[in-house]
């Protein structure tokens, strides 16, 4: 690798860290803004009992989202010395963390509904961070696997995303119509 390219790939590496930094600091004042508007509502906590999907979705996310990504990271990252693959799934993980933490600190320590925004922030940034990691590592056939890897994640975050989407209901507790009292007209 010449000195041009280790500049270029230093300087799109500090653009994606920044770029992570710019949302993690707006995200947070978000958070904060509507914690601060919500402070007065019940405290929030999770619906039991959760569905049976959940379980196993839950388990598939993390395999998928979580455990494969780390082995992609140190086999093409570390170990096969990809510093591309290492820069994009570095800032996955950052990003990833964080979400837990926020999720965590929401539900848990403060026990406010604002739990409920945090997946709406980071799964469509998240989506986004996969896609430019996808313009990020080019066209090398050495990274064409990783680039596949990346469209797949692509896909396990956009159906979370839906599926966080349509639990809306679920977690907000809404009145379900009982359909024994509706009425069929023909």
């Amino acid at each position: 690798m010449n000195n041009q390219s280790v500049i270029i790939l230093l300087m799109t590496s500090f653009d994606i860290f920044l770029e992570d930094f710019i949302f993690l600091v707006l995200s947070t004042c978000f958070f904060v803004f509507v914690g601060w508007t919500w402070r007065h509502l019940k405290p929030m906590s999770l619906p039991e009992p959760l569905p049976g999907w959940f379980k196993i979705w839950f388990g598939t996310v993390q395999v998928l989202g979580g455990l494969l990504p780390l082995v992609v990271m140190l086999l093409w990252g570390v170990v096969w010395g990809h510093d591309r693959t290492l820069t994009v799934l570095l800032s996955y993980y950052l990003m990833l963390g964080l979400q837990i933490l926020f999720e965590s600190l929401t539900l848990r320590q403060y026990k406010s509904v604002v739990w409920v925004m945090v997946p709406y922030l980071y799964l469509p940034y998240r989506i986004w961070q996969l896609y430019e990691g996808l313009i990020f590592l080019g066209s090398e056939s050495q990274l064409m696997w990783v680039r596949y890897f990346l469209i797949l994640q692509i896909i396990i975050w956009t159906v979370n995303y839906v599926l966080d989407v349509s639990q809306l209901p679920r977690l907000f507790r809404w009145a379900v119509q009982d359909n024994s009292e509706v009425v069929v007209v023909r």
